[in-house]
């Protein structure tokens, strides 16, 4: 075997590497995009980057001084359709997004796979080695972050027993320290019915369960009757 194929077969080895470090990252923790996926996209980057480094070696010689090539448009067009293949981990799920972490591993893995098909291999090395411990420790950091959590949250009340007005409504909410947006109403089944639409907000998600539970116990709050949606 000559002195290139080697060199493009060690850094297809290391792409392989790289992508499968990854990727059982992501397998473990059960991402839709896992072991092979990633393995894949870093081998498949890495090898279209080959063909750029060493395309001098596929033009015959009489036209070597009249063509220009710009190797950086490769891995533009790299970028962009690893672009969609990331989109398609992402799933959102009412107010939660689903699979952005892994969108954006794939990313990394693509340009970990470029780096490497163009023989940089030290900040192929550290990216890969940096794109593990986020993947794999600031997961704990994230915890103990704080973040808020939404909810939507409907009521219905029923009109011949009174109905709460916007403002009780809201006192309601406050008192599991919940706060509201977007709020809308309807009436319903000629007007018998009023319902309350809107998302709620709160630094503990427990206030949520607190709620529910509160609504779930009484048939009446402020002395307006709940009606089961």
């Amino acid at each position: 075997m000559q002195g290139d194929e080697l060199l493009i077969l060690s850094r297809l080895l290391l792409a392989l590497l790289a992508g499968g470090i990854i990727g059982i990252e992501r397998a473990y923790h059960g991402r839709e995009a896992g072991f092979r996926t990633h393995t894949l996209v870093c081998v498949s980057s890495s090898l279209l980057m080959l063909l750029m480094a060493f395309q001098w070696q596929l033009m015959p010689i009489e036209f070597i001084e009249t063509i220009r090539t710009d190797p950086t448009r490769m891995a533009q067009g790299i970028m962009t359709g690893i672009g969609f293949l990331g989109a398609g981990v992402i799933i959102k799920e009412g107010l939660s997004v689903r699979g952005l972490t892994t969108a954006a591993s794939i990313w990394m893995t693509a340009s970990i796979g470029i780096v490497i098909g163009l023989g940089f291999y030290f900040p192929a090395a550290m990216a890969t080695i940096i794109t593990v411990s986020i993947l794999s420790f600031f997961r704990m950091f994230e915890k103990w972050l704080p973040s808020q959590k939404y909810a939507k949250f409907s009521i219905n009340f029923y009109r011949k027993e009174g109905s709460m007005d916007q403002e009780s409504l809201l006192h309601l909410l406050g008192q599991f320290n919940l706060k509201a947006f977007d709020l809308s109403y309807t009436l319903r089944d000629k007007g018998s019915y009023i319902r309350y639409e809107m998302f709620i907000m709160s630094k503990d998600k427990n206030n949520f369960n607190e709620l529910a539970q509160r609504l779930l116990q009484i048939e009446t709050v402020h002395g307006f009757k709940i009606i089961p949606s």
